[in-house]
């Protein structure tokens, strides 16, 4: 499939309109407080705690020291975990892929402890708990 020069001159055009909210130009892994803290060409600091993003939770601290910034300025990169952080969805609250965040709340509203929840649950276990699954062969 073949880019005509309108559409690459789209492209380059909403990636400049991107990279006027702000770029990094330094990034750098807090050891102290576990946090990724990227430094914005406008002097705004941006800190996450690496256990929020996609890639990075459970990372050995050297390998979230090496941060790469990409070429375009949106994004960065860690070449140890092969993982990576589009700045734009960041700053939007996106740390990671649907799924992945699907999956994360997922797990935390499974953790999740309410009246509701609990009555549910109790309820079940007077009708003889969670049927067995059936073996299948």
């Amino acid at each position: 499939m073949a880019v005509t020069e309108t559409e690459f001159q789209q492209a380059e055009n909403r990636m400049a309109e991107l990279r006027n909210a702000g770029y990094p130009v330094a990034a750098r892994f807090d050891r102290r407080r576990s946090r990724i803290i990227i430094g914005l060409n406008t002097g705004v600091e941006v800190a996450f705690p690496t256990r929020l993003a996609q890639g990075l939770a459970g990372a050995a601290p050297d390998d979230l020291a090496d941060i790469k910034i990409s070429p375009s300025g949106l994004g960065l990169h860690w070449p140890r975990l092969d993982a990576d952080i589009y700045l734009p969805g960041l700053l939007q609250g996106a740390f990671g892929s649907k799924k992945w965040i699907a999956a994360e709340l997922g797990a935390a509203g499974g953790k999740a402890r309410s009246s509701a929840k609990l009555a549910a649950s109790r309820a079940n276990g007077r009708k003889g708990g969670r049927p067995r699954k059936a073996a299948t062969g």
